[in-house]
């Protein structure tokens, strides 16, 4: 039987909320410290499923580390001569960790001493990953389909060159943050060509600024084709703090713009790396009072009026204006979405039949979701599909004046385990 837990109606929001580190941020800045010249020391690290993944594999092929502060905290001897060392017959399961599969293929491609079979779960193993096989390989490198063609598991063998590459760019920005990683430490020049419209792009924006830090340049036309050169070295920055989690931020102004009072998140600020920055700017739009401090953003409520807005940018905060969708007036639309379609699960299909459950009146596209608010929030039991964020969005529910009973709560640990005790810490019932 699933575990399941209700929450009973919430009916105001007031506090505030120490934002645990970014997801993305983490699992970047880990790499990058791995095969670095020089220690790292990592501070405000993310304790979650999908960073336990990556320090895993970093262990499994070598990499030495100390954890400590409940393992936010991370001490990381680089080892510049990762190409040399030997990965034999490795076996790395990666559950649904996205941010550290898809770095980690690209990674292991480089050097010529690989037998690493790579995995994850059932939902990885539905997510595409050929683009970026099939990019690598035009880079020479050796990468075997074990199963089913296209997707995982994969063998890596290596033999990762450089030169030049087309990728396609509208699945998944994390496929080109893979090579832009890997690609300064093959030992041909790379040009990456883009097919088409890169989604996503404040992501790779990210990754750009974080290789910068690690001592690397890359240059790019536009976003069009990105100049990588060959035979580098990574150097440790020595000390790097991981700032807030935007992503994570975004549930908590939300619940202050329905239902506050005001709430402060902590840890973030205008100067953040992250793209989901930008969705209290989306919800000054919709009306909310947005206030940016030098670390903190706070969200007082007001009246809430529908958007239609392309969210391309930011399709992780773009699931929780479809959650504030209810509370607005009018009808909201999020556009250029598609890639909700293969995240950890098929969001924009999930998100279209819980929201339905709710009372919600939704138009869903191939990419776009359209959402009538309700005239009554129904008592729903929302199925969560093993996805942390439709667990996290749906939880704002609550706030709706019905409880709400989310299928497998535990599913947050992949980026907030104690997601729900924070919630409820500024929560009066």
């Amino acid at each position: 039987m699933k575990n399941v837990l209700t929450l009973n109606p919430i009916h105001y929001i007031n506090g505030n909320v120490q934002l645990p580190g970014s997801k993305s941020i983490s699992n970047r800045v880990l790499l990058l410290s791995a095969v670095s010249c020089g220690i790292t020391y990592v501070t405000n690290l993310l304790d979650s499923d999908d960073v336990q993944y990556m320090l895993y594999a970093l262990k499994a092929i070598g990499i030495k580390y100390v954890l400590s502060d409940n393992n936010t905290t991370c001490k990381i001897y680089g080892n510049n001569q990762f190409l040399n060392m030997k990965h034999k017959n490795i076996s790395l399961f990666l559950g649904n960790a996205g941010t550290a599969l898809r770095p980690l293929v690209a990674m292991l491609s480089l050097g010529n001493n690989n037998n690493i079979l790579l995995t994850g779960d059932k939902r990885m193993k539905e997510r595409p990953i050929h683009d970026l096989i099939d990019t690598l390989r035009q880079g020479s490198a050796k990468i075997i389909y074990c199963e089913k063609k296209f997707y995982l598991p994969i063998k890596i063998k290596g033999g990762f060159l450089g030169g030049k590459l087309t990728i396609k760019g509208n699945i998944s920005s994390q496929f080109l943050s893979a090579l832009l990683m890997s690609a300064p430490l093959a030992p041909l020049n790379t040009e990456i060509m883009i097919d088409g419209k890169l989604v996503s792009q404040p992501y790779v924006n990210l990754t750009l600024k974080l290789i910068k830090l690690f001592g690397v340049n890359i240059t790019h036309d536009s976003y069009r084709i990105f100049y990588i050169s060959g035979k580098q070295e990574y150097k440790s920055p020595g000390n790097y703090f991981i700032e807030g989690d935007a992503s994570s931020a975004s549930y908590f102004l939300a619940a202050a713009a329905i239902k506050g009072g005001t709430v402060c998140v902590t840890g973030l600020n205008s100067q953040s790396i992250q793209g989901d920055i930008y969705f209290a700017n989306i919800l000054e739009k919709m009306g909310a009072i947005i206030t940016w401090g030098n670390n903190f953003i706070s969200c007082t409520r007001n009246v809430l009026k529908s958007v239609d807005l392309d969210m391309n940018d930011i399709p992780d905060s773009a699931m929780t204006i479809a959650i504030l969708a209810l509370f607005s007036s009018g009808v909201t639309t999020i556009r250029n979405i598609y890639n909700w379609r293969v995240k950890e699960s098929d969001r924009l299909s999930a998100m279209s039949t819980e929201l339905r459950k709710i009372g919600a009146i939704i138009n869903e596209g191939k990419d776009f979701i359209s959402i009538c608010p309700p005239k009554k929030f129904n008592n729903t039991v929302i199925e969560t599909y093993n996805d942390h964020r439709i667990a996290m969005c749906f939880s704002l529910i609550s706030l709706s004046g019905t409880s709400v009973t989310i299928i497998d709560p535990r599913c947050t640990s992949k980026t907030f385990p104690n997601y729900f005790s924070v919630l409820s810490s500024i929560s009066i019932n």
